[in-house]
């Protein structure tokens, strides 16, 4: 539970650090060069593509894995965070999570999240997007989390909703797929919208 007040004890602080990167489901972890294979994978497949991608266009693995690791980096002084997604009951490679653009004075950051194609559909995106949320608000320090989503991509717009985002406007005509334009979809979390939630 989020309060102002300092810790009184090392249990406190323990507690804390214990449930930042993990709830009950899921757990986010360092990035490790296999998961970065898993996710060129994904990447290159033009059914999962056309749901994170402006323009479906594989790319070989081995850029894509750099790609991967430059979101994952997670150096001290920065405000961007990326983490691979495990599942606790089998240890399972999920997905990925990143937040970018958290810096000084703004804080406020972007939210990418992608889930392999055989964990869609079981609550793991939600559950990652809410820890990496937190993680953002009650570690970085971060005053906004936003995200786009294509329009047509219900499923993932009713994944972040159910983790507290809400809908604030939507970008005309941005995306183009199948000889046609698409709409896209922008969602944000403030830190007193996302504290309040917590109760």
């Amino acid at each position: 539970m989020h309060t102002d007040e300092p810790w009184n004890d090392l249990q406190q602080a323990q507690q804390y650090g214990e449930r930042l990167l993990r709830d009950a489901a899921v757990e986010l972890r360092e990035s490790e060069p296999e998961d970065f294979a898993a996710m060129a994978r994904w990447w290159n497949d033009p059914a999962w593509a056309v749901l994170q991608q402006r323009i479906i266009k594989p790319r070989p693995e081995t850029g894509l894995m750099d790609m991967f690791a430059q979101w994952s980096r997670n150096e001290p002084n920065s405000g961007d965070a990326g983490f691979s997604i495990f599942e606790r009951g089998t240890g399972s490679f999920i997905g990925h999570i990143t937040l970018h653009g958290g810096q000084l004075p703004h804080r406020a950051a972007e939210l990418a999240v992608m889930i392999g194609p055989d964990f869609v559909g079981q609550g793991f995106g939600t559950r990652a997007t809410k820890l990496m949320s937190a993680y953002g608000f009650r570690e970085l320090g971060l005053h906004r989390i936003s995200l786009c989503v294509a329009a047509f991509n219900q499923r993932a717009i009713k994944a972040y909703e159910n983790a507290g985002y809400i809908q604030e406007g939507r970008q005309r005509e941005v995306h183009f797929h199948d000889g046609a334009f698409h709409d896209q979809v922008l969602l944000s979390l403030l830190s007193e919208e996302y504290f309040a939630q917590q109760g």
